[in-house]
């Protein structure tokens, strides 16, 4: 695995430090002057670092899936989550519930999730071809991560989800897995990978490499999860069925249809049968397609579905999308146009969550919050069906694809030695003759299979299954 060039690195170093800096000085209101409502809301500053810590037992000394909470101090998160939550808390010195030692206990989570964001920029760096490892400045100077680092863990899974990826791409499919299932286990969105990965690997006959992925997930997932299963499983399981059970809330697009005869198992119902649907939409865009897709292509589509038809979507979701949409289409023009429409609905969920914590009474109780919030929830799904859009255009049109556009054959000034290499030379042997000459100034388009950074195990493999429709032509094999 080779680095990005010194000053590429120093550079995203360095823009992941201004990036942590500006995520401080964003909640330094309620680092002062604690997390108070409505306050904590007023000045955007809310976290459910410093909530939890107080309210679920933590505080205390409780050892969350560990130790008998009482029902209402259950947290209702994953695993892997939860044991974060637990091993942090253990960490913070005094007893009992203080403003010293919830600020402390923020301040630690707050800088685990800083090295876990420096970690996605990395990786995202190390996914992607090599003339364009600049593209993780993207997620180093994130608006939408700096505003909501510290809101709850989410950064965890994005970055184990970022290093699957990353691993996947480098042809480690068991290790992948591992990752995988880790990232599963702090939230379930990493699983969602594994569609992206049945999906490449039957197009190009590699679903032994499948199955060792998805295996190697589901015993890590088992591994993490079944001690806890055993010992506390009201509060293992607490999560499942909070989710499954709870009301629609949080900027979902199924606040606009409340009007409908059912409850928040109702909407899960419907909300999981829809994004079921788009699953199989995907799956047949990937095996239909011209072009083998990108993995990150599908990745972002299954993801950004699954939060565009979820029961909740609250604006730290934003970070679990940001990574994948720089691998996916790194164009800075659309992705500033989602970033600025993913901070007003920021912006718009805390005034509306500051009137309802101060009884209506923030801002004379107008109803300008209301529309605002409602806008906000409109422009986070606008934008976001927008880039979906345009990613599946380029998978239809892969000439509208910047990592398989044509790049000059001759290395430019002042470029690193290794991203003129990968620029130019596949990762898999080609499977055509090598050319008549090695040395060309006319732009190369390179082998479209083999064009894909995170291609990993199915690089340079021919496909073998394909359905009509899309422009290719069926074919029905299954290589095992």
């Amino acid at each position: 695995m080779k680095l990005p060039g010194s000053r590429l690195l120093w550079l995203l170093l360095a823009a992941t430090t201004l990036g942590a800096a500006l995520s401080v000085v964003a909640v330094q209101w309620c680092r002062v002057n604690g997390w108070t409502d409505p306050d904590q809301h007023i000045h955007m500053c809310y976290s459910d670092f410093s909530l939890l810590f107080s309210q679920r037992g933590l505080a205390e000394g409780l050892f969350p899936f560990v130790d008998d909470v009482p029902a209402d101090q259950v947290m209702e998160y994953p695993v892997l989550l939860v044991m974060v939550a637990g091993v942090l808390a253990l960490l913070v010195p005094g007893e009992g519930i203080t403003d010293e030692r919830i600020l402390a206990f923020y301040d630690l989570n707050h800088f685990a999730v800083v090295l876990c964001w420096l970690g996605v920029v990395l990786a995202t760096a190390y996914s992607t071809a090599g003339n364009r490892r600049q593209d993780a400045l993207m997620v180093a100077l994130a608006p939408g991560i700096i505003l909501s680092l510290s809101i709850n863990w989410d950064m965890w899974a994005v970055f184990l989800g970022a290093l699957a990826l990353l691993l996947w791409g480098r042809s480690h499919p068991i290790w992948a897995g591992v990752l995988i299932g880790l990232g599963a286990a702090m939230k379930l969105y990493p699983l969602f990978f594994l569609g992206a990965i049945l999906v490449l690997c039957l197009r190009s006959g590699r679903l032994r490499c499948f199955a060792a992925t998805t295996l190697a997930a589901a015993l890590t997932w088992l591994a993490v999860n079944l001690p806890f299963m055993i010992l506390q499983f009201e509060q293992w399981s607490t999560f499942y069925r909070f989710s499954s059970e709870r009301d629609v809330s949080f900027s979902s697009v199924w606040l606009f249809f409340t009007w409908l005869p059912l409850d928040g198992a109702g909407f899960s119902l419907l909300s999981n049968g829809l994004f079921l649907v788009c699953c199989l939409g995907v799956a047949y865009l990937g095996w239909a397609a011209p072009t083998r897709p990108r993995m990150a292509q599908l990745c972002f589509l299954i993801v950004a579905s699954f939060l565009l038809l979820g029961k909740v979507y609250s604006p730290q979701f934003v970070m679990w999308l940001i990574p994948l949409l720089v691998l996916a289409r790194p164009k800075v023009r659309g992705y500033l146009v989602w970033q600025a429409a993913e901070v007003f609905h920021w912006v718009s969920v805390w005034m509306m969550s500051a009137k309802i914590t101060s009884g209506g009474e923030f801002a004379g109780g107008t109803e300008l919050i209301d529309w605002a919030y409602h806008l906000g929830i409109l422009a986070h799904m606008a934008t976001l069906i927008y880039l979906m859009v345009q990613v599946v255009r380029e998978i239809l049109d892969p000439e509208k694809d910047i990592l398989r556009s044509p790049a000059p054959a001759v290395q430019g000034p002042g470029q690193d030695d290794d991203v003129a290499r990968s620029a130019h030379q596949p990762t898999e042997p080609a499977r055509g003759p090598a050319p008549a000459t090695a040395a060309t100034a006319a732009p190369v388009l390179t082998d479209p299979v083999l064009t894909d950074p995170l291609g990993g195990v199915t690089g340079g493999h021919p496909d073998v299954f394909g359905l009509p429709g899309l422009g290719r032509k069926t074919s029905l094999r299954l290589r095992w």
